[in-house]
């Protein structure tokens, strides 16, 4: 059984149907292609900024020690200022990404159903 909210305009003697409320098997799909929407652009922001943790990794395991931010003048402080590290450190930190990238997967997975 279905429904819906039907919006009438009336016409002195006479009424129209003007708009009809979605079926809610409408408003599922609708909500799945937004989910979907949101989730690739999650998982793109993800992928750059995996991209760019991985160029300072060592076959993907651990940071390379000694990566710091370069004056590019000498005796000048750098502008990009110290390097990120992470108050949890890194393999947590890690740990965190590739959880968040699984987290990403499902809501991908889960909008494509």
């Amino acid at each position: 059984m279905s429904r819906g909210v039907k919006l009438m305009k009336l016409h002195g003697d006479g009424s129209q149907t003007s708009a009809q409320a979605p079926s809610p098997q409408v408003e599922l799909k609708h909500f799945q292609n937004v989910v979907g929407n949101v989730t690739q652009d999650a998982m793109s922001v993800w992928d750059e900024i995996w991209g760019e943790l991985q160029q300072g990794m060592h076959t993907g395991v651990a940071v390379v020690p000694g990566i710091e931010a370069e004056s590019a003048i000498p005796g000048e402080e750098s502008s990009a200022g110290k390097p990120f590290k992470p108050s949890c450190g890194w393999p947590e930190f890690m740990e965190k990404m590739w959880l968040l990238r699984h987290y990403l997967d499902f809501m991908a997975r889960f909008s494509r159903q």
